[in-house]
């Protein structure tokens, strides 16, 4: 049921369009209503910690949700077209290794913690895409991250810093938080999480 409800908000997140407790329930949870608050907190969180994005409820009266990017942040990674995945979960994971870096992250720390999470230089992920023209290029050119030779260094090194569009909305300890909660709960939290289960959901939306 979760994977279901997270590819129901997924749906709705790219089409840019608000939910409601009762679509949610006609779309996904038909005949088992009353698991209604533990499966939207499961599918919430996952949604949080894999993709970047957040549940809000706007109107508890009416049991209103929209969905928007994590953390204050204002980019997702989506494309026109509607086809890709949000990518603002890997992002928050970046910014979390630099600060953990003490701000300036060498460029073999960052994908060490990357591998941790099955990403690799040169190899597409399902949902991120391939990571090294995300990070080295991409947010480097939407102003989030820094990627900078070492001062000095021969053979040349690089590292990451944060970028002043990532100081101008969001901040050191909500990324902080974020990523410890994504290393407490880790990928093997989500079982139901995979490629061919996210897409099935989706185009069933």
């Amino acid at each position: 049921m979760m994977a279901e409800l997270m590819g129901f908000l997924l749906h709705k997140y790219r089409t840019k369009q608000p939910t409601s407790k009762e679509e949610m329930l006609n779309a996904v949870l038909r005949d088992d209503q009353d698991h209604f608050p533990v499966v939207l907190s499961q599918a919430s969180e996952c949604l949080q910690l894999v993709f970047g994005v957040d549940v809000k409820e706007v109107d508890p009266r009416e049991h209103l949700y929209v969905l928007v990017p994590t953390l204050g942040l204002t980019y997702d990674g989506m494309q026109d077209n509607g086809q890709s995945m949000p990518n603002t979960g890997l992002l928050v994971i970046l910014l979390g290794v630099i600060v953990l870096e003490g701000d300036f992250a060498p460029e073999e720390a960052v994908w060490r913690a990357l591998s941790k999470m099955g990403l690799c230089a040169g190899r597409e992920h399902f949902i991120y895409g391939e990571p090294r023209e995300l990070i080295t290029n991409v947010w480097v050119q939407e102003g989030y991250v820094e990627y900078r030779q070492v001062a000095n260094s021969d053979p040349a090194r690089y590292e990451f810093l944060w970028g002043p569009r990532a100081y101008t909305e969001t901040s050191k300890l909500q990324v902080l938080e974020h990523f410890l909660r994504v290393n407490r709960r880790g990928p093997s939290s989500f079982p139901s999480l995979s490629e061919e289960r996210v897409s099935d959901e989706e185009e069933g939306a």
